[in-house]
C-alpha cells in the first residue's frame, strides 16, 4: 500500500507554466509539509548533508481504466506517438512523478519539520509519496543517450517587457517570472501570434504574447 507522507507548497496554483523538468529555474522555491503521521525530526536526520533529493509525487489527474500505451510528447511538437514507459508524461498506469530539487534547509517548527527545497516543478498542494537523497555516484549518468528527449532542444526564448511593466515588482520575483518564460510554457504546438496568454504565479497573474519569436510580457498584477 502507498500512502502520502505529505505534501509540497509551491508558487504555482495551475499547472500551465510550471517548469517541464525540475532544476530548469534553480531560484523555485518549495516547502514540503509531512502528515501528522511523519512529523518527526529523527527521520530527516542527516538529511542535511545532502545538496540533491529525489521526490517521488503523485501527479494530480483523473484516473483511466484503460491502459494507453503510447502518448503524444510535448518535445515532439505533440503530433508523434512515443511509447509512454519512453516519455515522462504524467498519463501513465501509476500517476507517479520524479523530480530532483536541491536542498535548502531544514526547519523544525511547532507543526512539525518543514524542508525547504528549490528547482522544484510542482503544483501547489502535490502529495509527495517519499523523499529519498542523490548520489552522485550511482545517479549521474553524464554520457548517457537520451533519446528523443536529448535530440530536440529548445533554446530560451527570448523575453522582453517595458520597465512599466515590472514597475512596483521585487526583482527576485521579476526575475523568476522572467526565467519561467523564457522556457516558453505555451504547448509546443500552439503557435498563435495573436492569443493572449495567462499564467499564475504564486500571487500574480500574468499576461504574456507572442511577438516575432520573442515573447512579450504584457502586465504583471497581483491578485
Amino acid at each position: 500500500m502507498i500512502e502520502p507522507i505529505g505534501e509540497i507548497r509551491t508558487p504555482f496554483p495551475e499547472k500551465f507554466g510550471i517548469p517541464r523538468q525540475s532544476g530548469v529555474v534553480p531560484e523555485l522555491e518549495g516547502q514540503i509539509i509531512l502528515d501528522k503521521k511523519y512529523r518527526v525530526m529523527e527521520a530527516f536526520r542527516g538529511i542535511e548533508d545532502y545538496e540533491y533529493l529525489w521526490l517521488l509525487w503523485q501527479f494530480d489527474i483523473p484516473e483511466k481504466e484503460d491502459f494507453t500505451p503510447t502518448v503524444r510528447p510535448p518535445r515532439l511538437g505533440g503530433n508523434t506517438r512515443m511509447g509512454v514507459f519512453a516519455t515522462r508524461s504524467p498519463f501513465r498506469p501509476n500517476a507517479i512523478g520524479l523530480s530532483c530539487v536541491k536542498m535548502q534547509r531544514l526547519e523544525e517548527t511547532d507543526e512539525g519539520p518543514i524542508l525547504h527545497v528549490s528547482g522544484v516543478d510542482l503544483r501547489d498542494h502535490t502529495k509527495i509519496l517519499d523523499i529519498k537523497p542523490y548520489l552522485p555516484y550511482a545517479d549521474a549518468h553524464p554520457d548517457a543517450r537520451t533519446g528523443f528527449a536529448g535530440q530536440v532542444v529548445y533554446a530560451q526564448q527570448e523575453v522582453v517587457a517595458d520597465q512599466a511593466v515590472l514597475e512596483g515588482i521585487p526583482k527576485e520575483d521579476a526575475a523568476v517570472i522572467i526565467q519561467l518564460l523564457e522556457q516558453d510554457p505555451r504547448p509546443h504546438y500552439q503557435q498563435d501570434e495573436t492569443r493572449i496568454y495567462g499564467m499564475d504565479y504564486d500571487r500574480y497573474d500574468v499576461k504574456f504574447k507572442v511577438e516575432d519569436g520573442k515573447i512579450r510580457l504584457l502586465s504583471i498584477k497581483e491578485r
